[in-house]
């Protein structure tokens, strides 16, 4: 219970700005999720639950009482899409470790898929924008509704195995740095800056190995399933 209680009331200062331990703490299990991910590890789904449940707490400022009372329901809606797709991909990835094969391959999307992607994140983001209005998030709305609809097909496609994945995340993080700036969530959005370069690296990386794979009589190393 001290543990449980430290980790809902610690925090720390920079400036004039009180940051939650919490956030620092999800965010670093969400991107040592994002590097097992790249490297195909199935432990990157249960690690990533881990950050999406403290980061849930803390998107949900009003009801929490944190420091920081603002609520980015985006932000807030995506740390529970991402606990339900990771149930998805974590079994996906263990079902394929289990029988001997690589957690995934690396492939890219059909051109239908690529194109059925782009609607669907605009139209979702354009969907959902008056809901999350309705219910009071941060403005600018559609910025928070592009965040949680670009994060769902982000990690849908991760669990899928497609290397177009990592630029969906390019887009969230490119809309996400300055929504989570204005509403003071800066621990967020400096780890957002780093996932932004981070994702780029990693889109090349299964470029790489997805290239490496399409090249006849060339061996590729495949991970070990843990």
């Amino acid at each position: 219970m001290a543990v449980l209680h430290w980790l809902f009331t610690a925090t720390f200062t920079i400036g004039t700005q009180t940051v939650l331990w919490r956030e620092v703490l999800g965010n670093v299990f969400g991107l040592a999720s994002a590097l097992g991910g790249m490297r195909r590890r199935v432990w990157a789904w249960p690690v990533g639950i881990v950050g999406n449940a403290l980061l849930f707490t803390v998107f949900l400022g009003a009801v929490f009482d944190n420091p920081n009372p603002v609520n980015l329901l985006g932000q807030v809606g995506r740390q529970v899409m991402f606990i339900v797709v990771s149930f998805y991909g974590w079994y996906r990835w263990k079902h394929r470790a289990d029988t001997g094969a690589a957690a995934v391959q690396p492939h890219w999307a059909s051109w239908r898929a690529r194109i059925l992607l782009v609607v669907a994140l605009v139209g979702g983001t354009a969907a959902i924008t008056p809901l999350f209005r309705l219910l009071g998030s941060y403005e600018p709305v559609w910025s928070d509704a592009w965040v949680f609809v670009g994060s769902l097909f982000a990690t849908y496609g991760m669990a899928k195995g497609w290397v177009e994945f990592w630029l969906i995340w390019v887009a969230v993080d490119v809309v996400g740095v300055p929504l989570l700036i204005s509403a003071g969530y800066y621990a967020s959005a400096s780890m957002y800056v780093f996932y932004g370069v981070f994702t780029l690296v990693g889109f090349f990386v299964w470029a790489r190995e997805r290239g490496r794979a399409g090249r006849p009589g060339t061996p590729v190393l495949e991970p070990v399933p843990v």
